[in-house]
C-alpha cells in the first residue's frame, strides 16, 4: 500500500480562524500538524472599536456600503443585533447602494434582506475600488466593511477622491494571548523539524516575522523559510509580508483553504529526494523514508546522516562529515550509532555500506535515481 502523500511530513499552521479545518485537510493526507496561532481574533461582542464604528455608521445616512467578505458582513450584522443596533444598521444599509466584492459577500448581503447594486466579476478589491472611483464618490458617505486587516490603500483612495469613509473592521486580529505555541513552532522551523509552513492571512505572516525579530531569531527564520522549509500562503495579500522579506511563497490559483491544502499536497512531495538503493526505491520525506511504497519513520540523528549520504549520491562520506551533520554533535561513536539506527529504520542493512577507514556510502544502483 502506498504511503499517503503527506505522511512523514510535519506542517506548521499559523491560522487562528479555521485552523481546525486546515488541520483536518492536512491530516487527512497523512501530515503531522504543529499549530502555533500567530494572531487572535477579537470576539465580536467585546470589540469596542467595531461598536464605535457601527454607531458612527447609523448616525447619518449612507450613500454607499461596501461588503468585502461574507463572513465579515454577517458577523457585523450579528454583532449589531447583540448591541440592539441591527434594525438601525439595516435601515442605513437599505438606503445605500451596496457593493459586494464576491459571491460570498453577495450571499451575506442578500441574507440580510438587502440587494447589492454591483459586484465585480473578478472578485477583487481593486476592481471594486476602480468602479467606485469611476462612478464618482466626491461628497459621498461610504461605509467599508473590512475583514480583520485594514484596507488603507482602498480607504485613502476613496478619501482622496472626496469621499467621507467610515472603515468598519470585523473580526479584528491582534497578537495571541499565549505566545508559547507560536514560539515552539518557530523553534521547530529553525530546527528543521517543520517541512512546510502555512499562512492564511497577512497579519499572521507579519506577526510571525515580528515575533522572530523580537526574540533575535529573524535572520535564522528567514534563512530557513528561503531554503529548507516550504512556505504556502492562501493568496497574494497573505504572502505580502513574506515576499517583502525575500521569502518565496507558493500560492494556489484560488484563495481558498481547500486550494491551499491541495497545493501543499502537490508541492511538498515534489521536493522529496528519490533514489534507487540496493534494488529498492527510496523517497526521503521530513522525518521518514518511503521504501518501496512503505513509510518508515526515522529519528532525527539517523535522518540527518541519511540526508548527507543522499546528497553524496553514492560517494563515500567521512565520519567527520557525518558527525558535523548530527543535531547534537558528539564523538565519532555517535556516527556509528546513527548508522546502526538508520540501517534498522530502512529495513535493509545493505543500503548503507561501510568503507573501511574512510566512512560510509549509499549502495546506489547504477541509475541512481528512482523512477
Amino acid at each position: 500500500m502506498n504511503a499517503a502523500p503527506l505522511a512523514g511530513y510535519t506542517v506548521g499552521v499559523t491560522a487562528a480562524r479555521r485552523a481546525d479545518e486546515l488541520t483536518a485537510l492536512l491530516e487527512r493526507k497523512g501530515a503531522t500538524v504543529l499549530h502555533g496561532p500567530a494572531i487572535r481574533i477579537v470576539p465580536l461582542p467585546d470589540d469596542a472599536e467595531l461598536l464605535a464604528a457601527t454607531r458612527e455608521v447609523v448616525e447619518r445616512p449612507l450613500d454607499i456600503a461596501v461588503a468585502t467578505t461574507g463572513i465579515g458582513f454577517r458577523g457585523w450584522v450579528e454583532a449589531a443585533e447583540g448591541w440592539g443596533l441591527a434594525a438601525r444598521l439595516l435601515t442605513r444599509l437599505a438606503g445605500a447602494r451596496v457593493m459586494a466584492r464576491g459571491p460570498k459577500a453577495r450571499g451575506a448581503v442578500r441574507a440580510a434582506g438587502l440587494v447589492e447594486a454591483w459586484s465585480p466579476e473578478g472578485e477583487s478589491n481593486a476592481e471594486l475600488l476602480d468602479h467606485l472611483i469611476r462612478s464618482g464618490v466626491s461628497g459621498k458617505r461610504i461605509a467599508v466593511q473590512q475583514h480583520g486587516e485594514p484596507l488603507p490603500d482602498f480607504v485613502s483612495a476613496l478619501e482622496a477622491a472626496g469621499a467621507e469613509v467610515v472603515p468598519v473592521s470585523v473580526y479584528r486580529w491582534t497578537g495571541p494571548v499565549d505566545t508559547a505555541p507560536l514560539d515552539r513552532l518557530v523553534d521547530a522551523v529553525l530546527a528543521r523539524q517543520v517541512d512546510a509552513l502555512t499562512f492564511t492571512s497577512a497579519p499572521a505572516a507579519a506577526n510571525v516575522l515580528k515575533v522572530a525579530s523580537a526574540s533575535g531569531r529573524y535572520k535564522d527564520l528567514v534563512g530557513a523559510l528561503r531554503s529548507d522549509v516550504l512556505v504556502v500562503g492562501v493568496g497574494s495579500i497573505t504572502a505580502g509580508p513574506l515576499v517583502a522579506a525575500g521569502v518565496p511563497v507558493v500560492q494556489p490559483a484560488r484563495a481558498r483553504i481547500g486550494a491551499l491544502a491541495r497545493e501543499l499536497t502537490l508541492a511538498l512531495p515534489a521536493r522529496a529526494t528519490r533514489l534507487r538503493i540496493a534494488g529498492r526505491d527510496i523517497e526521503l520525506r521530513g522525518q521518514a523514508v518511503v521504501v518501496d511504497g512503505e513509510l518508515r519513520p526515522v529519528a532525527p540523528a539517523p535522518m540527518a546522516v541519511l540526508r548527507v549520504l543522499a546528497a553524496a549520491r553514492g560517494r563515500v562520506v567521512s565520519r567527520r562529515e557525518l558527525l558535523a551533520a548530527l543535531p547534537s554533535g558528539g564523538e565519532e561513536h555517535a556516527v556509528e550509532t546513527a548508522i546502526g539506527r538508520l540501517r534498522t529504520a530502512l529495513g535493509e542493512p545493505r543500503m548503507v555500506a561501510t568503507v573501511v577507514k574512510r566512512g560510509y556510502r549509499l549502495a546506489m544502483d547504477p541509475a541512481g535515481v528512482a523512477v
